[in-house]
């Protein structure tokens, strides 16, 4: 089993926090549902549509969720804005 090196930020104890890459595709998958429903409903296919909104909402609460735990992090001193904290 190969060592870690010495300047890797997280370790097996304190790994990275990838609160920044989950907002990321949070917001891919909130901006393309939205997308492709409009599309689906434009189409006449409804059902297709309604289950693309529902994704969509899903990735908006996920976003909100992300951005409070980012938020709570910040107050208590931790990562400052790579895709890994």
């Amino acid at each position: 089993m190969r060592s870690q090196r010495r300047s890797a930020r997280g370790t097996v104890g304190h790994p990275y926090s990838a609160l920044n890459l989950r907002l990321a595709l949070a917001v891919f998958g909130f901006v393309v549902s939205t997308a492709l429903g409009v599309l689906a409903w434009a189409a006449g296919f409804g059902w297709l549509a309604i289950l693309l909104f529902a994704l969509a909402v899903t990735a908006l609460v996920d976003m909100i969720v992300v951005e409070l735990r980012r938020r709570a992090r910040r107050r208590e001193g931790g990562g400052r804005g790579s895709l890994f904290e």
